[in-house]
């Protein structure tokens, strides 16, 4: 279970992330840094659970699914285009 948590924070944090750089190159100051703080605060939580929680052979294979997770937030933020107004 514990992993497809790290998976849908990965997902959650680097869709975040893009909104983040799409409202950076818009110039929209307030929504960057909202998503900034976001991006940051669930990338943080999200490793210092595995460092914490997860013993040294789970710890890899949770970043792993982790990293999996931040790919499919790029797929999902890029293919849906929330933030933009074009």
């Amino acid at each position: 279970m514990e992993f497809l948590i790290y998976f849908i924070a990965g997902v959650a944090q680097d869709f975040l992330s893009t909104l983040n750089w799409r409202y950076v190159a818009e110039k929209k100051i307030l929504p960057s840094m909202i998503f900034s703080f976001l991006t940051v605060a669930v990338g943080m939580v999200v490793l210092y659970n595995i460092v914490k929680d997860l013993d040294p052979q789970k710890s890899i294979l949770a970043i792993m699914i982790y990293c999996a997770g931040i790919a499919g937030g790029t797929f999902l933020a890029m293919k849906f285009k929330l933030g933009l107004k074009s």
